[in-house]
């Protein structure tokens, strides 16, 4: 099975959020694009196994489409893939379905809990006015456990109304 390559996308699926240039630049860390690829196809995708891809897997991955077809042949790849790494494999999961970040109305708890502890402002009209994978990325960095250093440069760029990203070079 070949790893399908989308140069031209700057959708979803292949954006890189400004908060994410420090350490998504090189690709040495997952992108949250490629992080909801992953919880779309239902395959949990350890760094160590992230780091014994190629960097032209790595980019490809970021490239990869996220339509629901394109999202089976991903988690088809990345199990067979991971067979070979010296990590093992990566482990199966229940795909995504109805999960706080793929819906708009409510501010998910967690998320709420977190701006309340920094003390940063998020409103239900800036909740629903985000894209599902800014949802994804602010839900992901509110987790307990997470030292949510990117949590307020992330809703600044949300907020700001920058929707711009890197495209990393995507080939």
């Amino acid at each position: 099975m070949s790893l399908p390559v989308d140069p031209s996308s700057q959708n979803l699926a292949s954006r890189v959020f400004g908060f994410e240039t420090d350490f998504a630049g090189d690709l040495r860390c997952l992108p949250m694009a490629v992080r909801r690829k992953l919880d779309l196809a239902g395959v949990k995708l350890k760094l160590v196994h992230w780091h014994g891809l190629s960097s032209a897997e790595r980019q490809r991955l970021l490239a990869w489409p996220d339509h629901p077809a394109a999202l089976e042949d991903l988690r088809l790849w990345l199990l067979e893939r991971s067979h070979t790494l010296p990590q093992g494999p990566a482990s199966p999961l229940p795909p995504a379905l109805a999960t706080a970040w793929q819906r708009g109305e409510e501010i998910p708890e967690v998320l709420a809990a977190s701006c309340r502890q920094l003390g940063l402002p998020l409103t239900p009209k800036t909740w629903r006015s985000l894209d599902e994978l800014q949802r994804f990325a602010l839900v992901k960095l509110s987790h307990p456990g997470h030292e949510h250093r990117n949590l307020p440069k992330a809703l600044e760029e949300f907020e700001g109304g920058t929707r711009e990203s890197s495209p990393l070079g995507v080939s």
